[in-house]
């Protein structure tokens, strides 16, 4: 029986699927790896530490769950958070660490990029909002900031193109990914001139582009002893986690969107035109020849309450984070919609959309003699939806949203769901497998494969089941609550950025 495997470098795990090629899932494996922050912005992880977790992982994952059950591998399909930098020297070597997509180091260099002449060309081209996060705004941080280093780059990568490149020798990029580091042409699917002049460097720098359903590469010898895998196992380049969490969400209708809550958090659309944005204020990134996925993204998803678990939940057995978070839901359930007038504005991490702005930090606003940990529970999950409701927002200027499909593991917590369908007052269904960037990886394969002729009949096979259903009280509460939100957020702009340079 043959089979397709998928491997999601996320922000803080690498997950393996596997599937057999009806889509059932046989199994999953997940090894976690920790983010350093030695200073204040900063946010980054050690390459080889998840080049060995992906390893250990995928090779106990085929022993135990695959092997056994005599699958024959067919096909090897990648994914990975977006706009990670890694620089290494003409080696291989890396220079740095991984620096994830949460790191806020270069907020300065995002500031004068985007007060320069360059900046509506950069998001014109690119469709990359101008934000630290952006590998480019990055790179321009290590040629200010650490000469030594910027002089012995030979590349600038992503973890997916290190990844690849360990495995099988080959240094490349899939579109995809590539359109998320505000180094890429979208139109032109080129690197970008002027983004690599305001860089600094030449795109001989950069791995080679490839298109997501890449296959040419192969395992090195090694690889293929120590995973059990034949020298025909496809090894396929794949894209980034939100553009395969969109498509394995079964979004492909023009007026569905997904929201996908894990440690980060965003909401997206697709379409065939890229959605053109004055300010700036949301991205556009390829998802293959035809389609682009647009929409905005939060730093501040589940990592947001998994900090309020850890910090004020009950750890039951030891690091149990997952536990915490359960109990504290159990709490939430108790509270009535709005937390009786507590609001937090979760931005912990800085934040993305809609915001942009890497200064903002978290804040509980309105709390009374009345409050106990109960509401703070609540109106701390209730902040983290209320950004989401922002974003969406800001996409419906642009898009009639009639159906919204959730996916990742703090999204499809039912409370959270039907909290969502509450805020937006629309149906929220969720994805049959939590994992939604794993389904798409899935989906491309088979379509590499010949099993769906195409992306638009894979993402038709995810079939959606009943939705969450808005309760009108709850709506009309949150309705009240959201502009109070927006309006703590934007008036505390300034004062966000006075801390900042405290």
């Amino acid at each position: 029986m043959d089979c397709i495997i998928s491997i999601e470098l996320g922000t803080n795990a690498v997950r393996v699927y596997a599937f057999d090629v009806s889509g059932k899932i046989i199994g999953s494996s997940k090894g976690a790896y920790p983010t350093f922050h030695p200073y204040p912005d900063y946010s980054e992880q050690d390459p080889e530490q998840i080049f060995i977790t992906m390893l250990y992982v995928l090779k106990n994952f085929l022993s135990e769950k695959v092997y056994p059950y005599k699958y024959r591998v067919v096909s090897v399909c990648f994914s990975a958070s977006m706009h990670s930098l890694l620089v290494t020297d003409k080696k291989g070597i890396p220079l740095s660490n991984v620096i994830t997509w949460a790191d806020n180091r270069s907020k300065e260099e995002a500031r004068q990029l985007r007060g320069s002449e360059v900046a509506g060309a950069v998001y014109e081209t690119t469709g990359t909002p101008i934000h630290p996060m952006s590998p480019l705004v990055k790179i321009a941080w290590f040629r200010n900031n650490e000469p030594e280093i910027f002089k012995k780059a030979a590349k600038f990568l992503s973890i997916k193109s290190y990844i690849i490149h360990q495995l099988t020798g080959e240094l490349i990029t899939d579109l995809s990914l590539a359109s998320a580091t505000g180094l890429l042409n979208i139109h032109s699917r080129q690197w970008e001139p002027v983004a690599l002049d305001y860089a600094g460097i030449s795109q001989e720098q950069l791995p080679g582009l490839v298109p997501i359903f890449y296959s040419e590469c192969k395992l090195k010898s090694q690889y293929q002893i120590s995973l059990g895998l034949g020298a025909d196992t496809k090894i396929i380049a794949g894209s980034s986690d939100g553009c395969f969490a969109t498509l394995g969400a079964g979004v492909m209708n023009g007026n569905m969107a997904t929201i996908t809550i894990e440690d980060s958090s965003a909401m997206r659309v697709i379409g065939t035109q890229v959605l053109k944005d004055d300010s700036g204020r949301l991205f556009n990134y390829i998802l293959d020849d035809q389609y682009y996925v647009s929409g905005g993204p939060s730093n501040n998803g589940g990592i947001a309450f998994e900090w309020f678990a850890s910090q004020f939940g009950e750890l039951e057995n030891g690091y149990d984070t997952e536990s915490s978070v359960r109990n504290l839901f159990l709490q939430a359930e108790r509270v009535t919609a709005g937390a009786e007038g507590l609001i937090f504005l979760p931005y912990l991490l800085g934040e993305r959309a809609p915001i942009w702005n890497a200064n903002a930090r978290g804040v509980y606003f309105g709390v009374n003699i009345n409050h106990e940990r109960k509401h703070f529970i609540r109106a701390t999950a209730e902040g983290i939806l209320y950004e989401m409701y922002s974003i969406a927002r800001m996409l419906m200027e642009h898009r009639t949203i009639k159906m919204v499909s959730v996916n990742g593991s703090f999204g499809t917590i039912p409370l959270v769901t039907q909290m969502l369908a509450d805020v937006f007052n629309k149906p929220m269904s969720v994805s049959p497998n939590a994992s939604a960037v794993s389904t798409g990886a899935f989906l491309l394969s088979a379509t590499k494969l010949g099993i769906y002729k195409n992306l638009e009949e894979a993402a038709l096979s995810v079939h959606l089941p009943d939705p969450f259903v808005p309760d009108s009280n709850n709506h009309d509460l949150y309705r009240k609550y959201f502009p109070l939100f927006e309006h703590l957020t934007s008036t505390l702009g300034g004062a966000f950025d006075i801390l900042s340079n405290i």
